[in-house]
C-alpha cells in the first residue's frame, strides 16, 4: 500500500516548514510537534516522518526528547533525519524507539561509517538522498556536491539499505508539485522502494507519485499544514 507519510519538522522545539530548505524562510506553525503527530495519526496516518532541523544544520541531532516523546504518543512507526552523523547517533534514535533512521550526509562523506551503520541495523537505515539540480547535497542541504543523484543511489542499492528518501531540494516547501520527470528517472534507476519528497501540493499530486513504478510513498509538509491538502481525502482516493 503507498504511503502517504506526513512530515513534523522541528526546530527550536516547534513544528515548522522551512523554504526550499532554507533556515532564513521558516514558517512556525505549531509549538508543540508532539501534539501535531498525534493529529495526523488521529487523521488515518500509518507512518510520521520527523525531522529535526536543528540537528541537520549543527551536525548532531538536538531534539531528542521531543521525537521520544512523538514515539511513546503514536502508535504508528516513525522514521527520522536530521544531523545523523555518527553510530551513536543511530543507537541513541534506535534506542528511543524510531523503526527507520535516514541518514544522507555521511553516506557521502564517510561512506565506511554509513556501511557499517547499514550492517548493524540492516533494512532499518534510510538514505535521504537530497538533490538540486539532479546532484546530492549535503550538510541540511547547504553544500551542493558534484555527484549525480543516481550515481549515489546505485553505489547503495545493493547494500541492506531499507531503501531512499529522494527530495528536490527546489520543489520543498514551494507548493508547486514534485519533480515527476526526476522522481521517476530516480527509481527507475533503484531496486529498492523510494518515498519521494518536495513540492506536493494537490491530492493529484500524491495519486501521480502512486502509480510511478518503485515509488512506496510520498512525505507531505507544507501542503498539509496550509489546507491545500486533506490526509483523509488522500488515503480515501488511494483506497479506491
Amino acid at each position: 500500500m503507498f504511503e502517504v507519510i506526513p512530515a513534523v519538522d522541528i526546530k527550536g522545539g516547534k513544528c515548522v516548514r522551512l523554504y526550499q530548505g532554507r533556515a532564513d524562510q521558516e514558517k512556525v506553525y505549531f509549538e508543540n510537534p508532539v501534539e501535531v503527530a498525534k493529529r495526523w495519526e488521529a487523521e488515518g496516518a500509518k507512518r510520521i516522518h520527523v525531522v529535526d532541523l536543528d540537528g541537520a544544520f549543527e551536525g548532531i541531532p538536538k531534539n531528542i526528547a521531543i521525537v521520544e516523546e512523538i514515539v511513546k504518543s503514536v502508535c504508528v512507526p516513525v522514521q527520522f533525519g536530521g544531523g545523523v552523523r555518527t553510530i551513536e547517533a543511530v543507537d541513541r534514535l534506535f534506542d528511543v524507539g524510531i523503526d527507520r533512521v535516514i541518514v544522507g550526509t555521511i553516506a557521502v562523506e564517510k561512506p565506511e561509517l554509513f556501511e557499517k551503520m547499514v550492517k548493524k541495523y540492516p533494512e532499518k537505515i534510510v538514505l535521504g538522498i537530497d538533490a538540486k539540480g539532479g546532484n546530492v547535497t549535503t550538510r541540511g542541504w547547504v553544500e551542493v556536491t558534484e555527484i549525480p543523484a543516481v550515481e549515489l543511489a546505485k553505489k547503495y542499492d545493493e547494500m541492506d539499505v531499507w531503501g531512499f528518501v529522494y527530495t528536490d531540494i527546489s520543489r520543498d516547501g514551494t507548493l508547486t508539485s514534485p519533480n515527476f520527470e526526476e522522481v521517476e528517472r530516480f527509481s527507475k534507476n533503484v531496486k529498492k522502494p523510494v518515498i519521494a519528497s518536495g513540492g506536493v501540493s494537490k491530492v493529484e499530486d500524491i495519486l501521480k507519485l502512486s502509480k510511478i513504478e518503485n515509488v512506496a510513498g510520498a512525505i507531505v509538509g507544507k501542503a498539509l499544514y496550509e489546507g491545500k491538502v486533506s490526509l483523509k481525502e488522500c488515503l480515501d482516493k488511494l483506497r479506491v
